[in-house]
C-alpha cells in the first residue's frame, strides 16, 4: 500500500544552450508528489504518516523553494554570485531563516544561505525527480515519484527495499539509535 503526499515549490531557473523560450530566465511553480510504499503499520494504520513525508521531504527540498537553480556550466551563475556578494547576501541575510540543510550530491548542491542550487544537469522535471529521489532514497521507501511545473510533467517508478523501521504508535521512521524522534518510542 502507499502512502502520498505533495509539496509545492516557488523556484527560478533557466536551460543554459537551450534554443527557445526556456533560455531565458523565469519561474515556475512545481508540484512534487511522493508515494511511499511498505506494509500497513498496524498500530497506526498507514504505511507512513502524510505530515511525516513531507517534514522529512522538506528539510532538503526546501531549499528548491525560492530558488534559483543554475547548471554549474551557467555562465549567469559567477554573475548571480558577484552581484549576491556586492549586496552582502550571497554568505545569507538575517531574513534568510526558510532553509533546508546544505546537501552535495553526484547531480547537485545546495547553497541554502544565498537560495541557490546549483546542478550538473539542466533542471526539467526530469532533472527535479533523478534530485529528489538522490536526496530522499535513504529515508523513505519511495515508490513513486511525480513533478509537474507548469505544462511540464515527468513521473518515475522506483523499487522499494520496505526495510526502514516505523514506529509502532505514530508511523514515523525510528532514527539510528531506535527510537522515535517524534514521540520516543524505543525499539526493544
Amino acid at each position: 500500500m502507499r502512502s502520498i503526499a505533495t509539496l509545492d515549490l516557488q523556484y527560478a531557473h533557466r536551460f543554459y544552450g537551450f534554443c527557445g523560450e526556456a533560455q531565458y530566465l523565469h519561474g515556475h511553480t512545481g508540484v512534487l508528489t511522493i508515494e511511499v510504499e511498505d506494509t500497513v503499520n498496524e498500530g497506526v494504520n498507514m504505511v507512513f504518516p502524510c505530515n511525516e513525508i513531507r517534514k522529512v521531504a522538506w528539510s532538503l527540498l526546501q531549499n528548491f523553494d525560492h530558488a534559483l537553480i543554475l547548471r554549474e556550466d551557467d555562465p549567469l551563475l559567477p554573475a548571480i554570485l558577484d552581484v549576491y556578494e556586492k549586496q552582502g547576501i550571497k554568505d545569507g541575510h538575517p531574513q534568510n531563516r526558510m532553509k533546508g540543510a546544505a546537501f552535495d550530491t553526484p547531480l547537485a548542491r545546495a547553497y541554502p544561505d544565498c537560495r541557490l542550487v546549483v546542478t550538473k544537469e539542466t533542471m526539467t522535471v526530469e532533472g527535479m525527480i533523478k534530485m529528489v529521489y538522490e536526496l530522499l532514497k535513504d529515508r523513505l521507501n519511495i515508490a513513486k515519484l511525480t513533478f509537474t511545473s507548469g505544462v511540464n510533467a515527468a513521473s518515475a517508478e522506483f523499487e522499494t527495499r520496505n526495510d526502514i523501521d516505523r514506529c509502532p504508535l505514530c508511523g514515523i521512521a525510528l532514527n539510528e539509535k531506535g527510537i522515535c524522534p517524534k514521540c520516543g518510542y524505543k525499539k526493544p
